[in-house]
């Protein structure tokens, strides 16, 4: 079971609402929001919407120029290298009024993620697809690749990493503990011999301090309510910087990273504003996981928008009508 440290991953949940059957006040959208200040993704997104198309095809094109602008690093290609140096990639659309999602984790080869996510979606009937399989399928369906997902800055930290005995990292109750592998479990390194050993001795039950931190693991998180009312979301990210490889994130998991629904979810259903659902549902967290690090932002049908944070300053970007651009 993991620790409570390694299930505090730094997440990004957007809790997105519109009723869809309330859209009479068209001035109210289209609505896109997004983590960070990734102003250009916003930008790209809000063009789309703005123009008429759906907020799933505003998704899609938001989150896609992030991965070309390899915001933070932390999204697309050529940033977070994993234990081998090879960067991968995972991503998740859904849709609000159908509740159809599609997705890739660990995805290898193939540099647009969302957009092989939206292929899932449109051309499968399954929600996630994983790994080497899921670059076969992206690519059978028209996307570029194979290609080398690394890049320069990639592979320096990397190398930068394996200078420094691959610390920190991913692994724990393993030994050795203090180098790059390959590592064993601790209990079964003295398994022959009966007497008491120094590794005995070792206190097991203490946590290893998680590596991942606003520094080397987060996503872009987008939510985009289109003219008709209706909501979308969509995350992309290469991922925790060293994670062991075959690794799936928070990011493709519905739910997880984001969640949509064109009515009203949890907290927002019972009456809650934006804010407190958004404090809400971070302090749920808190409660279980006081080292949790991360962000919440919410959406309602009336396009109020809201976000709490625990465990860093966290910033999001908006731009509704009557803005000349993203704040």
């Amino acid at each position: 079971m993991a620790s409570a440290q390694f299930l505090s991953l730094i997440t990004i949940i957007l809790l997105v609402t519109v009723v869809a059957n309330e859209v009479e006040n068209n001035a109210k959208y289209p609505i896109v929001v997004s983590t960070w200040p990734f102003l250009e993704a916003v930008r790209a997104a809000w063009r789309v919407v703005d123009g008429g198309f759906s907020a799933l095809d505003a998704v899609v094109e938001g989150c896609s120029a992030c991965e070309q602008l390899r915001c933070d690093g932390t999204v697309g290609p050529g940033g977070s290298p994993d234990e081998n140096g090879e960067t991968t990639l995972d991503a998740l659309v859904m849709s609000g009024a159908t509740m159809e999602i599609g997705a890739v984790a660990a995805m290898r080869y193939v540099k647009d993620a969302i957009k092989a996510a939206r292929l899932v979606m449109d051309y499968t009937e399954h929600t996630l697809l994983v790994g080497e399989q899921a670059s076969v399928f992206a690519i059978s369906m028209g996307l570029p690749g194979p290609m080398n997902l690394s890049s320069e800055e990639s592979l320096h930290k990397w190398i930068k990493w394996k200078e420094n005995d691959c610390q920190p990292n991913f692994h724990r109750n393993v030994f050795p503990s203090n180098s790059c592998g390959p590592y064993h479990p601790k209990e079964n390194i003295y398994s022959s011999d009966k007497s008491c050993s120094v590794v005995d001795l070792i206190d097991t039950t203490m946590q290893k301090i998680s590596p991942i931190n606003m520094y080397n693991h987060d996503t872009i998180s987008m939510a985009v309510i289109d003219k008709m009312g209706h909501v979308a979301v969509g995350t992309s990210t290469n991922g925790a910087t060293f994670k062991i490889p075959g690794r799936v994130g928070d990011g493709p998991i519905p739910g997880s990273s984001s969640y949509a629904d064109d009515e009203v979810v949890e907290s927002m259903r019972h009456g809650m504003e934006p804010k407190l659902a958004a404090e809400d549902a971070i302090s749920r967290i808190t409660r279980k996981f006081p080292s949790f690090v991360g962000a919440v932002f919410a959406v309602s049908k009336n396009g109020v928008h809201a976000g709490a944070c625990h465990g860093w300053t966290f910033q999001y970007s908006v731009r509704f009508p009557g803005m000349d651009d993203v704040e």
